[in-house]
C-alpha cells in the first residue's frame, strides 16, 4: 500500500489538507479543475527561480485567492512589489476577470530543507548540472536531517549517470511510516531533464506524528504569510518561533509513549 498510493491524497481530510478549495456545480466543475491546472502551471513557470512548493487556490463569491508557498518571497514580490502587481495581472487575465477580484499571497517558508517538493527540485538542478547523482541524494538527506526531520527516503529512476539501461535507486535515514495516516509525511515529485534523459526524483519526508487539532491548526499557521508591502523580519527573531512545533511535536509524543 504504502508504495503504490499518493502520501498526501490519502491523508486529505486527516493530516492534509485541499489545495483548491471550492464548490461548484456538475458543469462548472471541470473547467475549474482545467483552469485551477493552468493557472498553477502558468506559475510554476514564471517563478522557476523562486523555489515555489505549493499553489493554493480559494474561489468565493466570484473572487479569487492564490497563496505562494516559497522560500524566496524577495524574488517573487520584486522591487516595491512591481513584479508581483505585473504576477497578478497576468493571472488574472489567464483566469478571464478583472485584477481587483484575484489577490496573490506570498507565504514564506522558512525550512526549505523540511520542504519535500523543494528537496526534490533541488536534486533536479544538481543532476542538470551533472552532480553525480549518489552525492546529491546524501547531501540532500543529510541537510534535511540536520533541520529536524525524523525520516527520510530518497528515490530515482531513469538513465543513471547515463547508463544504457534504466534503474533505481534510493537511500533512506530514518523512519517513514507510509502506512500510519496520523504520521505528517510531505512527498515531492520532480524531474531532472538531462541530455541522455528524464530522470524522476521522489522524496518522502517524515516530520513527526500528529495527535490533535491544536497541533493540525499549529502546523498549517506555520508558514508565515509575508503580505507585498510587509517588512523584513530580523533574522534572530525569526529564529525562535522556527524550532518550537519541532518541540511540540516531540513533547507529544512523548507523553503518548508515556500513555501506552
Amino acid at each position: 500500500m504504502g508504495q503504490k498510493v499518493n502520501p498526501i491524497g490519502i491523508r486529505l481530510g486527516i493530516t492534509r489538507d485541499w489545495t483548491s478549495k471550492w464548490y461548484a456545480s456538475k458543469k462548472q466543475f471541470p473547467l475549474l479543475v482545467h483552469t485551477d491546472f493552468r493557472v498553477r502551471e502558468f506559475l510554476k513557470k514564471k517563478l522557476a527561480d523562486a523555489s515555489v512548493s505549493r499553489i493554493l487556490i480559494e474561489r468565493a463569491a466570484k473572487k479569487v485567492n492564490i497563496t505562494i508557498q516559497t522560500a524566496r518571497p524577495g524574488i517573487v514580490i520584486g522591487k516595491k512589489g512591481e513584479d508581483i502587481e505585473k504576477l497578478r495581472g497576468e493571472t488574472a487575465k489567464l483566469l478571464g476577470m478583472t485584477m481587483l477580484d484575484v489577490r496573490l499571497n506570498i507565504s514564506e517558508i522558512r525550512k526549505p530543507e523540511l520542504d519535500a517538493q523543494l528537496v526534490a527540485e533541488s536534486i533536479s538542478q544538481q543532476i542538470e548540472k551533472r552532480v553525480m547523482f549518489r552525492r546529491a541524494m546524501k547531501r540532500a538527506v543529510m541537510s534535511t536531517m540536520r533541520s529536524g526531520a525524523l525520516g527520510i527516503k530518497v528515490r530515482m529512476s531513469g538513465r543513471l549517470n547515463g547508463s544504457e539501461i534504466a534503474r533505481t535507486e534510493w537511500y533512506r535515514e530514518g523512519r517513514i511510516p507510509l502506512h500510519t495516516f496520523r504520521a505528517d509525511i510531505d512527498y515531492g515529485l520532480a524531474e531532472a531533464k538531462t541530455t541522455y534523459g528524464v530522470i524522476g526524483i521522489k522524496v518522502w519526508i517524515f516530520k513527526g506524528e500528529v495527535f490533535d487539532q491544536a497541533q493540525l491548526d499549529r502546523q498549517a499557521a506555520e508558514p508565515a504569510a509575508v503580505e507585498a508591502a510587509a517588512a523584513a523580519t530580523p533574522a534572530p527573531a525569526a529564529a525562535a518561533p522556527a524550532a518550537a512545533p519541532a518541540a511540540a511535536a516531540s513533547a507529544g509524543t512523548a507523553s503518548a509513549e508515556v500513555a501506552g
